[in-house]
């Protein structure tokens, strides 16, 4: 029963949310506000930023690793992005296909989980500056 459960939670559930989401946003946007260029250019900067906190995340857990000794897998800076969970998600999977015993998600969970918090005090300052 749990296997099941987790295995809904993880995807039907997900992606019905996900839809309803969708579904609510679109019936509330309309063309006239969403299809400008400034809509594009924020898209275009929220990709680079991502792409930019997950190469960041990957190169200071890389240099985290030579200090240690090899003691930090740098997959778990590529989780340090505020994708919650599905980054820290990727960097288990790609861990394990790379060696079977890694067992990565509760580690990546953490900077994924600081990504979050980062994420929401850096709107919280920007809000205070321009709004």
């Amino acid at each position: 029963m749990v296997e099941r459960l987790n295995k809904t939670v993880q995807n039907e559930l997900m992606n019905i949310v996900t839809i309803f989401l969708g579904i609510t946003v679109g019936a509330t946007a309309t063309a006239q506000t969403f299809l400008r260029l400034q809509t594009i250019e924020i898209i275009v900067l929220g990709v680079v930023a991502f792409g930019m906190g997950t190469a960041g995340g990957l190169l200071l857990a890389k240099l985290m690793n030579k200090l240690t000794g090899g003691k930090i897998n740098p997959l778990i800076g590529s989780a340090g992005v505020s994708a919650v969970p599905m980054a820290a998600r990727v960097s288990q999977m790609v861990g394990q296909k790379e060696n079977p015993a890694n067992f990565l998600l509760m580690h990546a969970m953490g900077p994924n989980v600081a990504g979050v918090i980062g994420s929401a005090i850096a709107a919280g300052v920007l809000l205070s500056m321009f709004g």
